[in-house]
């Protein structure tokens, strides 16, 4: 198996301190993996990771981020 080409967004920011999502394509899969745990992957299709941007844009899953009031 040849070596990975795992990539992050340039918004991360340059050396290995910065934590972040990097994908990598590997043949019709998509992998994701934390870069500050690096062994732990993620597979999934590309359509699959693109309903789950849309969602995310549209704020579809913003609920899930909200703080219960007390």
């Amino acid at each position: 198996m040849s070596e990975i080409n795992w990539r992050k967004s340039s918004y991360s920011g340059a050396g290995d301190g910065n934590s972040c999502i990097e994908l990598a394509s590997i043949g019709t899969t998509v992998a994701l993996r934390e870069s500050d745990d690096p062994r732990t992957v993620l597979t999934t299709s590309p359509a699959r990771l693109g309903a789950l941007l849309q969602s995310v844009k549209a704020g579809a899953l913003d609920h899930l981020a909200a703080v219960p009031e007390t």
